[in-house]
């Protein structure tokens, strides 16, 4: 006790500097925890949370009945999927592309503009998509109009949604996600490089038997990451570009859920639902986790 005592007291500083994000963790990921209990009760805003009558398992059964229950689950678990498919490789290549580029000033370049799309608000970025998919002034039918095909109503028809929403999330996070690869490559031993090419190593060989090698717990951990969170899709997005034609596949369950919670007041019903989603993300984080510990010997903990 004394010697933790006395090491708050020389490096108060630091502690001081800990307590914020401890404090934001406690009131806003622990606190709101005691909100689950919505999920078991009759919720009635003026019972409040803690009067409201109990009813054990009725919403969670009411959800897995509910017709609704696989095609919001198949959108959620497709459209992330086809997310992660697309984005996590792009940025690890896209990571080993700025890594060979020998111009300083062009690298630094490449990465500014990269990065950049990844600070555009989701509201411009829908925007965006939207103009560029434009029935009539769109560049996409533009573009396709000069080969001769017919214009496509993009936001129209449901199939293209899901190409829709994950291109132009590869187009806005690939520079930024890339960061961190790109830290780690720079970390790698340069006598590694030196061995490679005294031993006649081309490019793409040093890429594959130096880089890939290097970068492989970082990818590693990073995908347990994803695939942890392949439920938790960004409700913003995928809201603001559903539209009644191609709600067939941009339904998931980020906006099933809001929409029973403030279209329908089913407060009960829509934690029950958010409840679903987080115990599933945890399932999946501990399996994945651990089956790359025990395949790779790399893991969270």
């Amino acid at each position: 006790m004394k010697k933790t005592l006395l090491s708050v007291k020389r490096n108060w500083f630091l502690y001081l500097m800990l307590s914020v994000p401890i404090t934001y963790v406690i009131i806003f990921k622990y606190l709101p925890m005691a909100g689950i209990q919505i999920a078991f009760r009759d919720y009635r805003v003026v019972d409040g949370m803690f009067k409201s009558p109990w009813a054990g398992m009725k919403y969670m059964n009411m959800f897995f009945d509910s017709p609704n229950f696989w095609p919001v689950l198949k959108n959620t678990i497709i459209l992330s999927a086809y997310n992660i498919a697309l984005s996590f490789p792009f940025a690890v290549i896209f990571a080993v592309m700025v890594n060979e580029v020998s111009h300083t000033k062009f690298k630094k370049a490449v990465q500014l503009v990269s990065y950049a799309p990844y600070f555009i608000s989701t509201v411009v970025l829908v925007a965006m998509v939207m103009d560029f998919a434009n029935l009539r002034t769109g560049l996409f039918n533009q573009i396709i109009g000069v080969f001769g095909i017919d214009p496509i109503n993009f936001f129209g028809e449901a199939k293209y949604f899901r190409s829709l929403y994950v291109w132009s999330g590869v187009w806005q996070t690939t520079g930024y996600s890339a960061i961190i690869y790109i830290a780690a490559l720079t970390s790698i031993d340069p006598t590694l490089y030196e061995a490679a090419k005294i031993d006649g190593a081309t490019r793409l060989q040093k890429i594959r038997y130096v880089d890939i090698p290097c970068l492989k717990p970082t990818i590693i951990i990073l995908l347990i990451v994803s695939v942890g969170q392949i439920m938790n899709l960004g409700f913003e997005k995928a809201f603001l570009m559903q539209t009644p034609l191609n709600r067939d596949t941009s339904e998931i369950i980020a906006t099933y859920s809001y929409k029973i919670a403030f279209e329908s007041g089913q407060y009960s019903f829509s934690t029950a639902i958010g409840l679903f989603n987080s115990v599933v993300n945890m399932i999946l984080l501990l399996s994945v986790n651990r089956i790359s510990k025990k395949l790779t010997e790399t893991s969270l903990w």
